[in-house]
């Protein structure tokens, strides 16, 4: 009984080689932290948040700031809010379980908006109407979202998402008029590298497939190891042909 609860029991971390939960490098991430800080942000809404990686480290480049984050996944809250507290940010960082559709949250200085515009619409114009509307004017909006690199053909779309399509993702310039087109004028335009997307796929993987190779008889193991093998078998379809562009996004004003 002993040996079937501590076999039950020892299950991987989660996450714990993910800094953030996209493609995203420490010098990216800096460079972005660093313009948005010199706009002097008040407020920052992270929509879909996960943990905030990037709004904590935000708010500690803008002592001025409070933050709130927007996620309906309860584990990556509460990283959030232990992160928080350990960098003496917990009196600035709120981190609320809700769904973000159609929120009352904004609006704020700063949105980010990081691969998550799911959360705000499932179609892309609606959601860039959101975000328009969930910014203060002379404020930014930090959106990363996915792009065609180039048009997958059928075989590659097969290997990817249940029902991938090529209507799934624009290419880089419609994403971009699309933004202007609600309301937007891009500061700055910036795609995640190859290196990027590898480092976090493999983290993405990593902790479940060390303890796959050392638990081949867990209970969990061939569910494990079906998760696994599927998704990696999709992203290496999807590698060099799905991108993630960051775009930096200044409200117009009338």
């Amino acid at each position: 009984m002993t040996t079937a609860t501590t076999a039950h029991d020892d299950l991987p971390p989660r996450l714990t080689r993910l800094t953030f939960h996209g493609p995203l490098s420490e010098a990216r991430a800096a460079g972005m932290v660093r313009r948005l800080a010199a706009s002097r942000p008040a407020t920052v809404l992270d929509i879909g948040c996960g943990w905030g990686e990037l709004m904590l480290r935000l708010l500690g480049a803008a002592p001025q700031a409070r933050g709130v984050g927007v996620d309906v996944n309860a584990a990556d809250l509460t990283r959030g809010r232990r992160a928080a507290e350990a960098r003496g940010l917990a009196d600035r960082a709120e981190f609320a379980e809700e769904s973000a559709m159609g929120t009352g949250r904004g609006p704020a200085d700063v949105v980010l908006c990081l691969g998550a515009s799911q959360a705000l619409s499932d179609d892309l114009v609606t959601a860039l109407r959101e975000l328009r509307r969930l910014v203060t004017d002379g404020g930014r909006v930090l959106l990363g979202e996915g792009f065609w690199q180039r048009t997958p053909t059928e075989a590659e779309l097969s290997g990817m998402w249940p029902g991938a399509s090529t209507a799934d993702h624009h290419d880089l310039a419609t994403l971009v008029d699309l933004a202007v087109a609600a309301g937007f004028r891009p500061e700055w335009t910036e795609t995640a590298s190859l290196e990027e997307w590898e480092e976090f796929e493999s983290a993405y993987q990593a902790d479940q497939e060390v303890w796959l190779a050392t638990h081949p008889g867990h209970p969990l193991a061939p569910e494990t190891r079906a998760r696994l093998d599927t998704h990696r078998a999709a992203w290496l379809t999807y590698r060099g042909v799905l991108g993630l562009t960051y775009l930096t996004l200044v409200p117009t004003t009338n």
